[in-house]
C-alpha cells in the first residue's frame, strides 16, 4: 500500500467514525445519507481531497496533507 493509499484509508476511516458516507465522485449520490464526503472532487481551481454535503448542500472540504505538514500557505488551496 502506498502512503497516499495508507492515508485515505485512514482518512475514510476517520470520516467513517464520525458518521459520513465515503463515496468516490464519479459514482457518489448526495441521497445516500445525510453526510456525504465525496473523493476527489473537481472545484474550478483543482480537486478537493473530499468535499462534505449535509442535506445536498457542500458544507465543508478536506484536504489531505503529509503528516507533520503545517497549514501555512495551504489555507487558501
Amino acid at each position: 500500500m502506498t502512503p497516499e493509499e495508507k492515508a485515505r484509508a485512514e482518512i475514510d476511516q476517520l470520516l467513517k467514525e464520525a458518521g459520513w458516507a465515503v463515496q468516490d465522485y464519479d459514482q457518489f449520490s448526495l441521497g445516500a445519507s445525510l453526510g456525504v464526503a465525496v473523493r476527489e472532487f473537481p472545484l474550478v481551481s483543482g480537486f478537493a481531497d473530499y468535499l462534505l454535503f449535509i442535506d445536498w448542500e457542500a458544507v465543508g472540504a478536506v484536504e489531505a496533507k503529509p503528516e507533520g505538514t503545517t497549514l501555512s500557505g495551504v489555507e487558501e488551496q
